[in-house]
């Protein structure tokens, strides 16, 4: 299911340019409208976590799926600002947000034993990055040969196969639920304990705070990237095949390092993890901006990208899951989704400006990489236990 709505979603930076094109509006406008998009796809993050904490996750999902298909169904229909907003920016995004991480990795989390989580995350992040890796071609496929509202179409028809892949996750988590361990750092959960309560909880916790700053970071970073890379290698003087295989191969190597960090999360603190892949960004960006602009350099900047891609997710998922429980994970991690996804509206809107008002993006990679080096601060002073402690330590009745 992540394959396909975040396949959708990580490839709409490839119909700016022929929007642009075909509609005369500018970068800025439609930026402006992916932007949105990117706050949305947070927002309800939080919303879509707690039905589906409540009442199952099943049902979640179909509606997200059946708002996936409707936006971008209608998108060819509504080429003004508004309308792509409204279409690309609420519709789409809201459907694509229900059937995304906060929704499947709770659903997943309160049946599997706590030190399998972080790799369980890696696993179903991974669906994510093999759906990039298989929309972007094919997207760039579709506009290239019948135009960019063909691709809108075609993307709104696979949008409904998430429909049937709803029905084994139908079913509603138990109740009383509670933290998987007693190693967790913050007291854990009592069973009864209702949303209102536990929401009290995280909100006082410095370390979730410190996540929601590095996931900020994220989401700027990733935001700006998928939206504007491909403006970045057109200025370059590249043809559209460099962009569609650059965010291929981001998707193809965020495959192994999701799987990676899922593994090494159940090894080694979940935090240094993440320090470590937003201060390797830092360093990425750097080595780009001194390398010639070639397909090469483009595709090792991607490759290298890929690595971290959307890897933060499951060490974020598994410091929430150990420090309050899995009973509320879907709603906590959908938290901390939103403010991902406020660093992602900034990332998509500014990049826009950006490039009408400056004429490039030099300015957005510095503050990339400050942000970046920001993030692995903030991470380092988290408090996590040990995961051969929390492994070893009884699972709670």
């Amino acid at each position: 299911m992540l394959l396909i709505t975040m396949g959708i979603r990580q490839s709409l930076g490839l119909y700016v340019q022929p929007i642009a094109l075909d509609t005369g509006l500018g970068i800025a406008s439609i930026s402006f409208a992916l932007a949105i998009g990117q706050l949305v796809w947070g927002a309800v993050q939080p919303a879509f976590g707690a039905w589906a904490d409540q009442r199952g996750s099943g049902r979640v999902l179909v509606v997200g799926g059946l708002l996936l298909f409707t936006g971008m169904a209608l998108a060819p229909m509504f080429q003004g600002g508004w309308g792509l907003a409204m279409t690309l920016g609420v519709l789409a995004a809201a459907g694509a947000g229900a059937g995304s991480f906060s929704v499947l990795i709770g659903a997943t989390a309160s049946a599997i034993p706590a030190e399998k989580r972080s790799m369980a995350a890696g696993v179903i992040n991974a669906g994510g990055s093999a759906g990039q890796f298989a929309f972007a071609p094919l997207t760039q496929a579709v506009i290239s040969g019948f135009g960019w509202m063909a691709a809108m179409w075609t993307m709104a028809l696979a949008a409904l196969a998430t429909l049937p892949l709803a029905w084994p996750l139908r079913r509603r988590q138990v109740q009383g639920d509670t933290a998987p361990n007693a190693a967790a750092v913050v007291a854990a959960p009592v069973g009864g304990i209702t949303l209102g309560e536990q929401l009290r909880i995280a909100i006082r916790d410095r370390s979730y705070w410190c996540l929601h700053i590095g996931f900020f970071t994220c989401g700027f970073h990733i935001a700006f990237l998928v939206t504007h890379l491909p403006t970045e290698i057109a200025l370059c003087g590249l043809p559209g095949s460099v962009s569609a295989i650059s965010l291929a191969v981001i998707g193809l190597c965020n495959i192994a390092g999701s799987l990676a960090v899922g593994w090494l999360g159940q090894h080694y603190r979940m935090k240094s993890l993440l320090a470590l892949m937003y201060a390797s960004r830092a360093a990425l960006i750097v080595v780009y901006l001194l390398s010639p602009p070639t397909p090469t350099t483009f595709y090792l900047f991607a490759a290298g990208l890929g690595a971290t891609w959307l890897a933060t997710v499951p060490p974020t998922a598994g410091i929430i899951g150990k420090l309050f429980g899995p009973r509320y994970l879907a709603t906590l991690f959908g938290f901390a989704l939103l403010s991902h996804q406020v660093g992602g509206f900034f990332g998509a809107w500014l990049g826009g400006l950006a490039i009408e008002r400056l004429g490039d993006y030099t300015w957005m990679w510095y503050a990339d990489i400050v942000l970046a080096l920001l993030a692995a601060a903030f991470n380092l002073p988290i408090r996590e236990g040990s995961p051969r402690k929390t492994a070893a330590a009884p699972q709670a009745v």
